[in-house]
Parts: C-alpha cells; structure tokens; sequence
C-alpha cells in the first residue's frame, strides 16, 4: 500500500461485469481531473491467443487443469511486481492486450496479440487494475498487499453464467456448446483462485437477480438492473456513512451492519457516492505527503 502513489483494483471473473465498474470510476476520475494509469488484467495473460490454444491443446491431452482464471496462464509475479514497483515510485511497465482488430491495427500487430511493453508516463496520480487477479495471493505471489482499495464485482453464478454465455455467443459467435465446456474448464481455477480473492476485498458488488435464473442455460436474456438488487459489503464499515447512503439510495436497506442493498439501477449511483470520497481521501494524503 502506498501514500504518494495509491492503486485501487477491481477484480472480477470472466463476464462479472468489472468492466462497468470501471466506467464508473473513469466517471470519477475525469469529474476531479484525476491522471489514472489504467491497467487491463488481460495484459498479464502468459500466452497470446495462439499460444492459448496451443496450451490449452496441450493441457486437455495430458489432463491437467489449465485456464485463464488460473495462475499458469499469467504473469502474476510481473503483476505484483507491478503493483510493488508503482506503489514505490510511481513507476512501471504495461502493455495492452489486443482484444479486436481495431485495437491491433495501431500496433501493426494482429487480434489476440499484445503491444510492446511500454513505461508508464509519469506523473500519474494512481494506478487503476481491472481484471482477474487483483486480490491474488498464492504460490509466493500476493497482488492484494499493494492494493490501497481492492474492489470485488460478483454477481450470483447463475447470472454470470447467463452473461457469460450472452456475451460469448452474440458478440464472439461462439455456440452454447464450447461456452459451457469453458465454464466447466474454468470450475476449479475459479474455485481455487478467483472466490479467495473476495474475502480479500474492501468492497464488495454482487448483484442479485429477482427473476428465475434456475437454468442459466435456457435463459433467452440477461436480467436487466431493474429486475436485480445489488448486495454491498465493507469489510471495515468504519467511516462509511450509511444513513446518507440510505436517503441518497431511494428503497435501499442494510441487511447486516456491514451491508447496504440498493436496487440494481441505482448501482452506478452508489458508486459514485461511495467511492468519490475514498478517492479524494487517497489524493488529500497523497499532496499532503508531498
């Protein structure tokens, strides 16, 4: 953890939704004209696409469990490395990794490749991690020591089943078929490696759907935020002020001292009102000590 160059981390599995949860906070950022080093967990994978599926060939041969959500497919030592050299001088080395061919073509690179490690630009007034492994701790390794506010996006599995399989299918072209056979690959690295990771959390969203979503599988769409709650957990609810909360989250209530429930619409609201002030506070201590 680090005073002059703070780093806040958003960890999620595969189609959680962290990447709504970043949207919020770059909304936070650019409000209080905020310089954030933005870092994609996807950019730590050990293998472009390729090479994935060459190992994953490989693995499902000899019958050992391999996947993404696991530590052999990434480079979780260079991520915590990261995060140590980052929280220490405000320094370090990225890359992104190339999702579509759009993103490709400004590298002359091909999709599922990654771009040149690159320096980060200083000054940066933090460090901002989305992706799979922010809370990580095993084999030696601990990414959530370096974390100043490690933030967990968990839906039930049922509905991250159900957005999983939506967005693999619609957006990739994949069939029911090879996405499910990647959620049962995916089982014991997300239940030995990705669960651990939210007991580690300072906060914790989990959306709750209140439709049926018994059957992940024949869902014909995803819940809408209207037809959900969102579940709000501190670990520490000291400071947080729960009553302003409460007003400012029409029909929200606390289910345990440390828990707060808004209705799913009202998710992005409750972000901005209870991460805006953590932000600051990490930014007033941060000029304070320089």
């Amino acid at each position: 953890m680090s005073i002059k160059h703070p780093i806040v981390a958003v960890t999620g599995s595969s189609g959680a939704g962290t990447t709504t949860v970043m949207n919020s906070f770059q909304h936070i950022f650019r409000r209080e004209k905020l310089n954030a080093q933005v870092v994609e967990g996807d950019a730590f994978h050990r293998f472009d696409r390729t090479a994935m599926r060459a190992a994953m060939k490989a693995a499902e041969e000899s019958r050992r469990q391999f996947s993404h959500f696991g530590p052999d497919a990434n480079l979780l030592e260079d991520l915590a490395a990261l995060f140590s050299e980052y929280a220490a001088t405000g320094r370090g080395r990225v890359r992104q990794y190339l999702h579509d061919e759009a993103q490709a073509a400004q590298y002359g690179l091909e999709a599922g490749m990654f771009s040149p490690w690159t320096d980060i630009e200083p000054p940066t007034d933090l460090l901002f991690y989305e992706g799979l492994h922010g809370g990580f701790v095993g084999r030696g390794i601990d990414v959530a020591q370096h974390a100043d506010l490690l933030v967990g996006v968990v839906p039930i599995i049922n509905l991250e089943w159900i957005q999983k399989l939506h967005r693999d299918k619609t957006l990739r072209g994949y069939s029911q078929e090879a996405v499910m056979d990647t959620i049962l690959r995916r089982m014991p690295d997300y239940a030995h490696h990705i669960c651990p990771q939210f007991s580690r959390t300072h906060v914790n969203f989990q959306r709750v759907p209140t439709v049926d979503t018994s059957n992940p599988f024949t869902a014909r769409d995803i819940p809408s935020a209207d037809e959900s709650f969102v579940v709000i957990r501190f670990t520490n609810p000291k400071g947080i002020d729960f009553p302003y909360l409460l007003t400012m989250l029409h029909d929200s209530f606390m289910s345990r001292p440390n828990v707060i429930v808004v209705p799913g619409g009202k998710m992005g609201l409750a972000m901005q009102l209870i991460f805006t002030p953590m932000i600051l506070q990490m930014i007033d201590r941060q000029r304070r000590a320089a």
